[in-house]
Formats: C-alpha cells, sequence, structure tokens
C-alpha cells in the first residue's frame, strides 16, 4: 500500500521560468522537488521527525509564459521588471530573469508516519494546509490553493492507480524520456545534437508530377509533446571550501546544470505511478546530483551538461 499526499491546484505567480542556462519555460524539476523538500523539513520540526517526502508528481493545469511578441517581431521578448532610475537619472543594469504563471497540482509520496484515527490524519493536512501559503514554488508566490487530500493506492486493486490519475486531471504531467536521447547517442550523435533533433519542427515541401508545389503538415521526430527539461547539476570541480561560503561546514563545488528531454502527458495515460514520480539520485562516481523517474539507469548517458 503506497501513500501519497495530493496538493491539489496551486496557483503560482512570478515563478522562475529559466530552468537552465539556455532555456526557458516550465520550471525546473529541482524547483519543485526542492519545494517538497523544504515542506519535509517544516513538518520534521513540528512533532513529525520521520515523515519523508521522497516522491514527486507534476500536472500542470495552466501556464502562462511572460513573453511579448510585436506584430513585426521575429522572435519573442522576455516581460520582465527594471530597478528604479538612479540618482543620475538612468536605468541600473540588471539581469533579465523569464517569469511565468502557472497551475499545478502536485502529488506526493510519503512515509515515516502513521495515523490512529482520522482526526490525527485531518491534523497532519491541516499542519500543510497552514504552511503552504508561506511557502515558494519555484520562486513564485503562492497566490491560492485547495485543501491537501491523503490517498492511498494499492496498486494491485483494479482502479486504484485511476482514482489518483483522475484527481490530476485536466492537465499533462511531466515524464522522463531520456532514453530518447540514450538512442540517438548510441548511433554517434552529440548530445546537444540528440536533444536538438527531438524538439525541431520540420516543414518541408512537396512537389507533384506537374509541379504543383504543396507543403504537408510539420513533423517531428517523434511523436508528443517533448521538452528540454533541467533535472540537476553535475560537478566540475573537487568537493571543499568556496570563500565566503554561506555555511562553513558544508563541503561545496562548482557545477552545470544538467538537461535532458521530458515530455508532457495526460494522466489518463499513466500506468505506473514510477513513470510520474521524480526522486532524487546522487551518484557520486560522476559527480551527479539529478532528479529522475527511473534509478535502474544513470544519467550520465543520456543529458547534456552547460555551465550554470
Amino acid at each position: 500500500m503506497r501513500r501519497f499526499i495530493l496538493i491539489p491546484h496551486l496557483k503560482i505567480h512570478n515563478a522562475n521560468a529559466m530552468s537552465s542556462p539556455y532555456t526557458i519555460g516550465f520550471p525546473a524539476m529541482t524547483a519543485w522537488l526542492g519545494a517538497v523538500h523544504a515542506l519535509q523539513r517544516h513538518l520534521n520540526k513540528n512533532g513529525y521527525e520521520k515523515v519523508q517526502l521522497f516522491k514527486v508528481g507534476v500536472s500542470c493545469h495552466h501556464f502562462n509564459l511572460q513573453t511579448y511578441k510585436g506584430a513585426n517581431d521575429f522572435v519573442h521578448s522576455i516581460v520582465g521588471t527594471a530597478n528604479p532610475l538612479g540618482k543620475d537619472g538612468k536605468r541600473p543594469a540588471f539581469i533579465e530573469e523569464a517569469r511565468c504563471h502557472l497551475e499545478v497540482s502536485l502529488v506526493v509520496e510519503f512515509s515515516g508516519v502513521s495515523f490512529v484515527d482520522d482526526n490525527e490524519r485531518e491534523y497532519f493536512n491541516d499542519c500543510i494546509n497552514n504552511y503552504l501559503p508561506r511557502m515558494k514554488f519555484a520562486s513564485g508566490d503562492l497566490m491560492s490553493c485547495r485543501k491537501v487530500e491523503q490517498i492511498r493506492v494499492d496498486e494491485d486493486e483494479y482502479g486504484a492507480v485511476k482514482n489518483l490519475t483522475n484527481k490530476l486531471m485536466l492537465g499533462y504531467v511531466l515524464i522522463e524520456r531520456r532514453e530518447l536521447m540514450a538512442q540517438a547517442m548510441a548511433q554517434g550523435k552529440d548530445a546537444l545534437d540528440a536533444l536538438l533533433d527531438h524538439l525541431k519542427v520540420m516543414h518541408r515541401p512537396v512537389e507533384d508530377d506537374d509541379g504543383k508545389v504543396t507543403w504537408p503538415s510539420p513533423t517531428r521526430l517523434v511523436k508528443g509533446w517533448l521538452v528540454p527539461i533541467a533535472v540537476g547539476f553535475q560537478g566540475i570541480s573537487e568537493l571543499g571550501l568556496a570563500k565566503h561560503q554561506r555555511d562553513a561546514s558544508t563541503p561545496h563545488r562548482f557545477a552545470e546544470s544538467v538537461v535532458t528531454l521530458g515530455e508532457f502527458i495526460m494522466p489518463y495515460r499513466i500506468t505506473d505511478l514510477d513513470d510520474m514520480l521524480w526522486q532524487y539520485h546522487v551518484d557520486l562516481e560522476h559527480d551527479l546530483y539529478v532528479c529522475q523517474t527511473d534509478l535502474s539507469n544513470t544519467l550520465i548517458q543520456h543529458s547534456i551538461t552547460q555551465t550554470a
């Protein structure tokens, strides 16, 4: 029997849409697992010392990327904020930050706590409900959310998985598709080329025997709503101490972002819950600190890195 906390319909304002140094869009998976980890630490400090929130699924109901494209513009521009004017009347320099407004539901698998009756279960839920408004999600402000609920899932019971996934409708859950990059890289392709080959949309004209040219519907290498998704970091220096680091007792290192392929699918297509549940994974042999859905394979073979 698996136990889950459903945090439904979180409406988030101005979340960080710069998921990696070279992609903008849906917030990185590290942001969602980081928020859930912050929630776990709060519960640990408030009477639930052994509770663990160790797997997270994300269903997106609404997404609004803050970009603008004028009538004659070729590309979109980021809608950002600026610093106040300086004493000389000029605008100080600032770093553009891509932002988004979105609505998501989180499903979190947990352990380490048992409930004698419904009153204890409701008290646990109330602890979460009371703390959520004080949290940040992907650096965004939480505008509203519905009350959390607990769901038990016996995967051997008919309809148990569907009962959970139906609560994530209408929305799209993000799953990992790094196996597509693995297949391309096994054929000798560079990691970046393997990523772009699956993201680009190809328009190819077709000429018939009479010389008439038509433009069929655009095609992609693989069907599906594929997106680049930042899933963690890879160390590029040895563990050690950094100058002026915040925590003097914790080893530090420089790291790069790890990006791979993800896919948004409707929740009703999920038959195995682990396909949509992300969790932390540390591979010290390859200096990897990542989030992934399948721990049976290492991400190093199908990921690309970029200096963060």
